[in-house]
């Protein structure tokens, strides 16, 4: 357990001991693609994908990265005024464009005085030497996160979804990215069709050899207009979709398998309820916390007690 009593090595306290000072995280759609979007590793993305599940009001295309840096800010700064933040290129691969126009607009964001650094959210083939470099610099004067889209560490998933990498990428990534003392994330997809269980469970011990700051967990969701749904509706026995209280059992065994020392993000996401086809569970993602802090403690167990070093 950690100085706080929590069970796990959540993301809060991580900031608090980075930070002097509250942050939030601002969303930004700098209007980027991706490899397996525009033809150049595949079409259409991955199987799951539709990124209307992540942008909120004042994150759209049209605005610039100022634009809805300077929205973000007013909408949070009206309750809290001292607060700073971090500005979070979120949707699709966010370093996947020419270095000039990629660096334009991180600096657009970092002239802003009120961000204290960068969250960035991008795909293991798609971190140049070049631009790790320029993050690398920037880590020694503001904060930086990137956050690796892993989803899975089967490349047979990995296929399957359309990623259009192998899980060996992601390995090679990881350490590079970490070497450059950058904090680095990873971003996971627990039940994933065709994954067993057991499976998942075992992706904890593999992130585990990683050097990972954190691990974001979010719960497989089929959501409209995606080609995921079209084989949900044509093949349902390669689906396994948990129910509340199965997926905190999963959520409880993979953290028990999990380093202590990563960090843990978040254990679920919350799409629009009208794109949301399955599993409609209808819980926020705090009440989701509280319910697997309540579990921990029922199971008597912590990050890392299975943990094999």
């Amino acid at each position: 357990m950690d100085d706080k009593g929590k069970r796990y090595n959540d993301f809060g306290n991580f900031l608090k001991k980075v930070f002097p000072f509250k942050v939030q995280k601002i969303s930004v759609n700098a209007g980027f693609t991706c490899p397996n979007r525009d033809g150049t590793k595949g079409w259409g993305g991955c199987t799951y994908c539709n990124n209307q599940t992540f942008s909120p009001e004042y994150c759209h295309t049209q605005k610039t990265v100022g634009e809805q840096l300077e929205e973000g800010i007013r909408f949070f700064s009206y309750k809290y005024p001292e607060m700073k933040y971090l500005a979070y290129f979120q949707a699709y691969t966010n370093t996947y464009d020419e270095l000039g126009s990629l660096l334009q607009k991180y600096e657009e964001a970092l002239s802003f005085p009120e961000i204290a650094g960068l969250i960035i959210g991008t795909r293991p083939d798609c971190m140049p030497d070049e631009l790790l470099d320029y993050f690398a610099d920037l880590a020694k004067k503001k904060f930086v996160l990137i956050e690796y889209g892993l989803e899975s560490t089967l490349d047979k998933t990995l296929a399957h979804i359309n990623r259009g990498h192998t899980y060996a990428e992601s390995v090679d990534t990881i350490r590079r990215t970490a070497q450059k003392g950058i904090y680095t994330g990873a971003h996971l997809i627990l039940g994933l069709p065709g994954e067993s269980r057991n499976e998942i469970i075992q992706h904890a011990n593999a992130l585990s050899a990683l050097p990972l700051t954190t691990v974001k967990l979010h719960q497989l969701q089929l959501i409209k207009q995606t080609r995921m749904a079209k084989e949900f509706a044509d093949h349902p026995e390669r689906f396994h979709l948990y129910t509340v209280d199965e997926y905190l059992d999963l959520v409880i065994d993979f953290i028990e398998r999990l380093n202590p020392s990563i960090v843990v993000e978040r254990f679920v996401s919350q799409s629009p309820k009208e794109l949301l086809i399955a599993p409609d569970w209808g819980l926020k993602n705090y009440v989701f916390t509280v319910k697997a802090e309540k579990r921990f403690i029922e199971r008597n167990t912590w990050q890392g007690r299975l943990f094999i070093d």
